[in-house]
């Protein structure tokens, strides 16, 4: 089976690529750390506005009713310039919201913003997106998807681009119900969608390391020719290849082989988990003492791999789900 991606595929991530570069980027991410700017970027609006966020959302109720591997496309360039708020969000809410095309319409056109909450209506565990949010859903018990509005209990923030927090309902009301299996179902896209963007946040921290390892000299030769720093950029740079055959694999299965989706979902947000956070421990030890500094960009993709490999399940809860799997199909 053929998991590349089409000519008009790649026009359109190019597209993706250039328009985070030009509207994120690690010098927001830093600034939006120190309290030197109020929002992430691109920003909600301005991602409503080109149809980002609703790449995945029908035609019919507004959107642009593409596949989600564009999506991934997309947000595996999102991911590079540590772009913010994740369309992980989006994606999770249109497979949630789907057949109310009322409501999705008013997600597409940016008229409500919405995030997904997990756990607890009374207090939700640390949930993404939710500070740059107007409405919340949620599973009340195993069957009910609620919509309503509620508070953003104050919280430290390891990395602010993710929005985190945990939220407390004030109002809600039913908006579906017989809802468990599709509330797994886009659990397992927002999985895809974020390891999309740690694929991007990935690749770019490789680049960062080879970049320094190809100018820094020590003992008269670039450190990159010492097989210490370069069988280590060699196996980062293999993983993240490996890690983006899983992503297209995750995103192709979720409109093609939903029955595969389950396993391909986790396995992707798994091996993103390790596959980012060796990059970026890589590229610190590549650095040396400048890696370990506020003014080097490093620690913000480190923050954000500490981050993610944690959201929706951590790297040994999806591991267990494909052993399980694994097991079961034998």
């Amino acid at each position: 089976m053929n998991f590349d991606i089409d000519d008009e595929q790649r026009n359109f991530a190019d597209h993706a690529r250039t328009f985070f570069s030009d509207q994120a980027g690690p010098e927001h991410a830093r600034a939006l750390l120190d309290g030197e700017v109020s929002g992430p970027a691109p920003g909600r609006e301005l991602l409503d506005e080109l149809g980002f966020s609703s790449l995945t959302i029908p035609e019919e109720a507004g959107g642009v009713g593409a596949e989600l591997l564009n999506m991934a496309l997309v947000a595996e360039q999102a991911g590079r310039q540590l772009a913010a708020p994740s369309l992980a969000t989006a994606a999770r809410a249109t497979v949630l919201l789907e057949g109310h095309d009322e409501l999705l319409g008013k997600v597409a056109s940016g008229e409500i913003a919405v995030a997904v909450l997990d756990g607890p209506l009374e207090e939700s565990r640390p949930s993404l997106d939710v500070r740059t949010a107007t409405h919340f859903l949620a599973l009340d018990g195993d069957d009910a998807l609620v919509l309503g509005t509620g508070t953003v209990l104050d919280a430290e923030e390891i990395d602010p681009t993710r929005g985190i927090g945990r939220v407390r309902l004030t109002s809600h009301e039913v908006a579906a119900t017989g809802m468990a299996e599709r509330w797994e179902r886009a659990s397992q896209v927002a999985c895809v969608i974020i390891a999309a963007e740690s694929l991007g946040a990935a690749e770019r921290v490789v680049e960062l390391s080879l970049e320094h390892a190809k100018q820094r000299e020590t003992f008269g030769r670039v450190i990159g020719s010492y097989q210490s720093v370069k069988h280590a950029l060699v196996d980062n740079w293999v993983g993240v290849n490996q890690l983006r055959s899983l992503v297209w694999w995750a995103a192709w299965a979720a409109d093609h082989a939903p029955d595969q989706l389950p396993v391909a979902a986790s396995a992707a947000k798994a091996y993103a988990a390790s596959t980012f956070e060796v990059a970026c421990e890589t590229l610190i030890h590549t650095l040396g003492a400048i890696g370990f500094t506020w003014e080097h960009d490093a620690h913000l993709y480190w923050r954000r791999a500490k981050v993610d490999r944690l959201l929706l399940g951590s790297e040994s809860d999806h591991l267990i789900r494909v052993a399980e799997a694994s097991l079961l199909s034998a």
